[in-house]
């Protein structure tokens, strides 16, 4: 398959949005790719429609130098994740260091906190939209947009897309 050899490392924390945790996870996992569930505390999350999630260990178990690309789901989890400095020094580095990242919905947020938007084009839901640009991106409104290593969607419906264009990313 496409991605094997590839890890994934999937951002997690409470009120993820389901469907984008799972799907790019057992997609990711079809094509071969090794998908690591990392929290920044708890064993298990329970996402916002209420299907949980047992983690692999915490975001400070791991280096970004040991992934391919970081995945971040939306929901309301982005809120919660850029709280922790950890895990914002984790997108930053990943993404000095070249890896995909990967960010739907929601997750924009973390990347305006871990400052890597600024210049580059993107796309989110559109209730960031104003904070994306405020961090010196240009949002447009599209299913998928890749700026080089950076990949966005903006919600559920687009997840097809999101996924296709990680995977093309990876292979």
């Amino acid at each position: 398959m496409a991605l094997n050899g590839r890890k994934i490392i999937v951002l997690i924390e409470a009120d993820y949005e389901d469907l984008e945790v799972h799907y790019p996870r057992l997609r990711l996992i079809e094509e071969k790719a090794t998908v690591v569930c990392a929290g920044t505390g708890a064993e298990t999350y329970t996402g916002k429609r209420g299907y949980p999630i047992r983690v692999d260990g915490k975001i400070t178990d791991y280096r970004p130098a040991d992934f391919d690309a970081v995945i971040i789901p939306g929901g309301w989890a982005p809120d919660r994740l850029r709280t922790h400095e950890a895990v914002v020094q984790f997108v930053r580095q990943s993404h000095e260091l070249g890896k995909v990242i990967a960010a739907i919905c929601h997750a924009g947020s973390l990347l305006v906190s871990a400052d890597i938007v600024r210049g580059r084009t993107v796309t989110s839901y559109v209730a960031i939209r104003d904070d994306l640009k405020a961090a010196g991106a240009e949002w447009v409104d599209r299913s998928v947009v890749v700026d080089g290593k950076l990949i966005t969607s903006r919600m559920p419906s687009d997840l097809p897309d999101f996924c296709r264009a990680i995977i093309q990313a990876l292979s």
